[in-house]
C-alpha cells in the first residue's frame, strides 16, 4: 500500500514539473527584457516592440474639407476681421484725445549725450521770454543771479533786475514800498495771484514755464510744435468764441492766442526773428530754465568717463596680476625639526 501511493506522487511531480516549465521559461524571458530595459536607462526597448498599438488620427486641416466649407469659413473670417477693424475705426474717430498730434523730434544742437546748451540762443530766448511770455507767464523758481555767466554778464543782469519794481517791506512805519530789482530777486509774476490770471484770461490759468519743459511730455520739441502750430480747423470741427486751433494741444482748442509770428521783436545780436527762430530760442532757454545744471552735468559725466578710463584697466590688472596671486598661495607651516 505504501508503494501504491507513491506511484501517483511521482506522476503529479512530473506533471507539474512539464507544466511549469514553459512558465518559468516566460518568466526568464521577461526578466531578460526587463533587464536590458534597466541597463539601457531608458524606456526606448519597449517603444521598439512590434506589438505597438496605433491609434486613428483624424484629419482635420483646411485643406481637407469641402469646397463650400471652405467657402464659409473664409467669409466669415473676412466679415469678422472686416468689422473687427470698422469698430476699431469707429471707436477711435470718436475719441478726441487720439485726434491730438504727437510732436516731431527736432534735431536740438544740445540734444547730444556731450553737447551743450547755445547760450546765445538762451539770451535771445529770455528776450522773447520777457517781451512776449511775460505779460502772461510767470517764471517764479528763476532769479536774476541765474542769469549771471549764462547769458549775461554781472552787470548786464544787475540793470535787467533794476527794470523790475519790486513790492518790499514793511518799512519803518510799517507800510509796504517799492524798490528797484536786486540779482537776489526773482522774475516778477504779471499777476498777483491765480485768481487774477484766470480773470485776465478768460478762466484759463497761464501756467508757470519754470519747469515747463520737464513737465510736458516731448519737452521742448512739443512747446515747439505747440508755439509753431497754430492753424485754421478742419472741416466739420468748430471751436469755442476765445479759443483757437492748435492740433499738438490736449484737446486741439487753447485759450492762448497765437503768440509770436514773423518779426514779433527785434533780437540786439541781428539775428532775423522768423517764427521759426524765436521758438527755438524761447525753447532753448526754457531748456535752460528747466536744467540749469545742464552743461554742469555733462561735463561732469565726461570727467567721470576720462577717470574711469584710467582707474578701470588700473583695478583689472591689479586685481588679475596682483591680487589674485596673493589669494590663491598656500602657505604651509612647516615645524621645525
Amino acid at each position: 500500500m505504501v508503494k501504491g501511493t507513491k506511484v501517483p506522487n511521482r506522476r503529479i511531480l512530473c506533471l507539474s514539473a512539464r507544466v511549469s516549465a514553459p512558465s518559468a521559461q516566460r518568466n526568464a524571458e521577461k526578466m531578460a527584457a526587463l533587464r536590458v530595459v534597466v541597463l539601457s536607462g531608458s524606456g526606448r526597448a519597449l517603444l521598439n516592440t512590434s506589438k505597438s498599438v496605433k491609434t486613428p488620427v483624424a484629419n482635420m486641416s483646411f485643406a481637407s474639407l469641402p469646397r463650400s466649407k471652405k467657402v464659409a469659413l473664409s467669409t466669415l473670417g473676412v466679415v469678422t476681421a472686416g468689422g473687427a477693424g470698422l469698430a476699431l475705426m469707429l471707436h477711435q474717430s470718436v475719441k478726441a484725445s487720439d485726434l491730438e498730434l504727437h510732436p516731431p523730434t527736432y534735431p536740438w544742437s544740445h540734444a547730444g549725450p556731450l553737447s551743450s546748451l547755445d547760450h546765445a540762443s538762451v539770451r535771445r530766448g529770455y528776450a522773447v521770454y520777457k517781451q512776449v511770455c511775460s505779460a502772461c507767464h510767470s517764471m517764479e523758481y528763476l532769479a536774476f543771479r541765474n542769469l549771471v555767466g549764462v547769458s549775461h554778464t554781472e552787470a548786464e543782469a544787475k540793470a535787467l533786475a533794476e527794470e523790475a519794481e519790486v513790492v518790499d517791506g514793511p518799512d519803518e512805519s510799517g507800510e509796504m514800498f517799492t524798490r528797484p530789482g536786486k540779482l537776489s530777486d526773482y522774475f516778477p509774476k504779471p499777476y498777483p495771484n491765480p485768481e487774477a490770471a484766470r480773470a485776465a484770461n478768460n478762466g484759463a490759468l497761464p501756467p508757470d514755464l519754470s519747469y515747463i519743459i520737464n513737465a510736458r511730455h516731448g519737452g521742448e520739441d512739443y512747446v515747439f510744435s505747440l508755439l509753431t502750430g497754430y492753424c485754421e480747423p478742419p472741416a466739420g470741427v468748430a471751436v469755442r468764441e476765445g479759443l483757437y486751433y492748435n492740433p499738438y494741444f490736449a484737446g486741439q482748442a487753447i485759450g492762448m492766442a497765437p503768440p509770436i509770428y514773423n518779426e514779433v521783436l527785434e533780437f540786439e545780436d541781428g539775428t532775423p526773428a522768423t517764427m521759426s527762430q524765436v521758438a527755438k530760442d524761447v525753447c532753448t532757454f526754457l531748456k535752460w530754465a528747466s536744467e540749469p545744471a545742464h552743461d554742469q552735468r555733462k561735463r561732469m559725466g565726461l570727467k567721470l568717463l576720462l577717470g574711469a578710463s584710467i582707474v578701470v584697466p588700473l583695478l583689472y590688472y591689479m586685481k588679475r596680476h596682483r591680487w589674485s596671486v596673493l589669494k590663491s598661495r598656500k602657505i604651509a607651516y612647516r615645524p621645525p625639526k
